[in-house]
């Protein structure tokens, strides 16, 4: 079974645009190595990993000034998970 990768635009698309953040805002607040490419991936909804969404989260939180959590911005299961459930 193959899973989905483009899953539409995210919600973390609709909170940085009520925030007025761009993904600039991101890379910049980011503490680890976040890229725009990144970003925009995230925004899109082509399916990240765990590791990526926590790099994007973190850099939200960051940049926003808030604490939500992975659910908030995202509106799938990371790559491992995913692909864990099905087996």
């Amino acid at each position: 079974m193959t899973l989905e990768r483009n899953l539409g635009e995210q919600p973390l698309a609709a909170l940085l645009a009520q925030r007025q953040l761009t993904p600039n805002d991101l890379v910049r607040a980011s503490k680890a190595q976040l890229t725009h490419k990144l970003v925009a991936r995230a925004v899109k909804g082509r399916r990240l990993t765990a590791h990526s969404m926590k790099k994007v989260l973190a850099a939200f939180n960051a940049a926003a000034g808030v604490n939500l959590g992975t659910a908030d911005l995202f509106n799938y299961l990371p790559v491992e998970v995913a692909q864990d459930d099905d087996e």
